[in-house]
C-alpha cells in the first residue's frame, strides 16, 4: 500500500492513447468479430423453421443453455456498468451485483419448469395457456417492448462507449456501427447463431474477469482488504460504506425488489427455457447458470474497486461520466494494448450476444405474439413467419440506435435497473398467477401488465433519472429514482383485485390442465 503513489502518474500517461486508433487492441477485436460472424454463417444453413429461428429447434443441452443463459445475463451492465459503478462510487455497487443474483432462485424454484411445460416460444405463450389468446398477447407484446428498448439502451450505450475508446470513432458512428452488425448476427443466424456466441462469451468473459481480477489482486498481494484500505487512503472512508449512490432507504427497497423479481421477468432470459428439450434440462440450465454468475458478480465488486484505485475516478470520468469503461481501462494499466483489445472485444461480445437475444425476443414478441397469433388468427405459414420475425429484428434494431445515442453517458448497469423495474412489473405478476392461482382472469392479466407497464414507464419519466439528469430540471415529482416500490406491488394488486370482480369460467376449468402439465410436462 506504501507505494500506491507509483500507479497514479502510470495511469494518466497511459490514458492519453484511450479513444484514439490502437492497431494491437483492434487485432483481438476483429478476431472476435470474424469468427462470431463465421458461427452466424454456419447457423444460418440451419436455420430453416421458426422453431429454429426461436428456439434453436429445441436442441441445446442443460449445460450448454446454462452457459448461454450465464452469457444472455451477464450484458455490458455487469461487465462494464457494475465495474464503472464500484469505481466511481465505493460499497454501493454492490447492490447491483447482489441484486442481479439474488433473481436466480426464484427463477429456478417458480419460473424455469412450469414455463418449459407450458410454453412454446414466449412467455405470453404461458400467460395465455388458459385464457383469451388475443388480448393477453398484445398485452404482454407491450410490456416486453418496453423492457427489452429499456435494455437496449444499456447495450448500446456501452458500445458506443467501447467503439469510441477503440478506434476513436464518434459515438454516434459507433452506436450505428454495433446496431448493423448485431441485426446480422439475429437476422441471418437466429437462435442457434445467439446461443453459440453466448456461450463462447460466456466462457471468454468468466476468463477475462478471473484473469483480470488476479492481476489486481496480485498488485496488494492477493489480500483484498489491502485493496480496500488503499481506496480507503485514497478516496476516505465513504467509499466503504453504503449510501453513495442510493442514499434514500425506500429507494434501496425499490432497487432491490426490481433486481430480484425482474430477472423473472426479462423476456430474452425466459425465451432461453424453450431451447432445451425438456424441464429437467431447463432446471439444469438455472443450476449452472446461476454459480457461474454467482462467481462473476462477485469479482465485479474487485475489478470496481482496483480500477479505483489503480486507474482513478478522474481518469476514468474523462472517458465517460457514466464510468463504463472502467474494466477496459484497467485492463489498458494491467497489460497494455493487447490486454485492452482482449477485454474489448470479450466486452463487445457481451454487448452483441445480450442485444442479439434482446432483439430475438423482441421479434419473437412482434412476430409471434401480435402477428401469428392476434393478426392472423394462429393461422400462417413457416415462409411468412421468418419474414416477419427478421422484418420485425430490423425495426428494433433501428430504435436501438435511436435509443443508443438519446441516453448517451447514462451507467449502463443503473439502465438495466430501470428495464429490471419494468419487467417486474410488468410480466412477473402476471406470470406468477396465471400459473399460481385458479382464478385469475383475462381481465386480470391484461390490467396487470398494462397497469404495471404504465405506471414503471410513467414514474421513471417523473424520476429525477429523466427529469433532472436527463431534461436538466431542478427536481423531480417523482422522488425515487426507481419505480418497483410502487409499480410492483400495484400490478399484483390490479390483477387480484380486476379478477375477483369478475369471475371466468372456462379459465378457472383450464386450471387443472396448467397444473397438470406444470409438474408432470408435455410431450407431443
Amino acid at each position: 500500500m506504501n507505494s500506491l503513489w507509483c500507479y497514479l502518474p502510470l495511469a494518466e500517461v497511459d490514458i492519453k492513447n484511450l479513444g484514439h486508433f490502437n492497431p494491437l487492441a483492434i487485432f483481438f477485436f476483429f478476431v472476435f468479430v470474424a469468427s462470431s460472424l463465421g458461427i452466424t454463417y454456419w447457423a444460418a444453413k440451419l436455420t430453416k423453421s421458426t422453431s429454429h429461428f426461436y428456439t434453436a429447434g429445441g436442441n441445446i443441452s442443460g449445460f450448454q443453455n446454462g452457459l448461454a443463459l450465464a452469457g444472455d445475463f451477464m450484458s455490458a451492465a455487469s461487465f462494464l456498468g457494475i465495474t464503472g459503478l464500484v469505481a466511481l462510487n465505493g460499497f454501493d455497487g454492490l447492490i447491483y451485483s447482489i441484486g442481479f443474483l439474488v433473481g436466480w432462485p426464484i427463477v429456478m424454484f417458480l419460473i424455469a419448469e412450469p414455463l418449459r411445460n407450458l410454453g412454446k416460444y414466449t412467455f405470453a405463450d404461458v400467460v395465455a395457456y388458459r385464457l383469451r389468446q388475443a388480448p393477453v398477447r398484445i398485452a404482454s407484446a407491450f410490456g416486453s417492448l418496453a423492457v427489452i428498448s429499456f435494455y437496449l439502451i444499456a447495450q448500446m450505450v456501452g458500445a458506443g462507449e467501447l467503439i469510441k475508446l477503440l478506434f476513436g470513432f464518434d459515438y454516434e458512428l459507433a452506436v450505428v456501427i454495433v446496431g448493423c452488425v448485431m441485426m446480422a448476427y439475429v437476422i441471418f443466424g437466429g437462435m442457434i447463431a445467439t446461443t453459440w456466441v453466448q456461450i463462447i462469451k460466456a466462457i471468454l468473459l468468466l476468463g477475462g474477469t478471473i484473469l483480470l481480477a488476479i492481476l489486481v489482486l496480485a498488485k496488494f498481494g492477493f489480500n483484498p482488504m489491502a485493496l480496500f484500505s488503499s481506496a480507503a487512503a485514497k478516496y476516505g472512508a465513504g467509499v466503504l460504506a453504503p449510501g453513495k449512490q442510493v442514499s434514500d432507504p425506500l429507494d434501496a427497497i425499490s432497487l432491490g425488489m426490481s433486481l430480484m423479481f425482474g430477472t423473472a421477468g426479462l423476456p430474452h432470459i425466459l425465451m432461453r427455457f424453450y431451447t432445451v428439450p425438456d424441464a429437467k434440462s431447463a432446471r439444469y440450465s438455472v443450476t449452472y447458470a446461476t454459480a457461474l454468475i454467482g462467481v462473476f458478480y462477485l469479482l465485479t465488486f474487485i475489478l470496481g474497486f482496483g480500477a479505483m484505485v489503480l486507474v482513478g475516478q478522474d481518469a476514468i470520468k474523462q472517458i465517460g461520466t457514466g464510468g463504463n469503461m472502467a474494466a477496459p481501462m484497467l485492463a489498458e494499466f494491467l497489460g497494455g494494448d493487447a490486454f485492452l483489445g482482449f477485454i474489448a472485444a470479450v466486452s463487445f461480445a457481451t454487448i452483441l450476444a445480450v442485444v442479439a437475444g434482446l432483439t430475438l425476443s423482441g421479434a419473437a414478441a412482434l412476430s409471434h405474439d401480435l402477428w401469428v397469433n392476434v393478426v392472423r388468427g394462429g393461422h400462417a405459414n413457416e415462409t411468412e413467419q421468418l419474414k416477419v420475425a427478421r422484418f420485425a429484428t430490423m425495426m428494433l434494431g433501428a430504435v436501438a440506435i435511436v435509443l443508443g445515442i438519446l441516453f448517451k453517458g447514462q451507467n449502463v448497469a443503473y439502465m438495466v435497473g430501470l428495464a429490471f423495474a419494468i419487467a417486474a412489473s410488468a410480466n412477473f405478476p402476471a406470470l406468477l398467477l396465471s400459473m399460481l392461482w385458479r382464478r385469475f382472469t383475462t381481465y386480470g392479466a391484461v390490467a396487470s401488465m398494462l397497469v404495471g407497464t404504465l405506471s414503471s414507464l410513467v414514474l421513471i419519466y417523473f424520476s429525477p433519472t429523466i427529469q433532472v439528469t436527463i431534461l436538466k430540471h431542478a427536481s423531480a415529482p417523482f422522488p425515487l429514482k426507481n419505480p418497483g416500490l410502487i409499480s410492483i406491488p400495484l400490478a399484483f394488486l390490479v390483477g387480484i383485485v380486476v379478477s375477483l370482480l369478475a369471475s371466468e369460467r372456462e379459465a378457472q376449468e383450464k386450471f387443472a390442465e396448467v397444473e397438470n402439465r406444470i409438474h408432470i410436462g408435455f410431450n407431443g
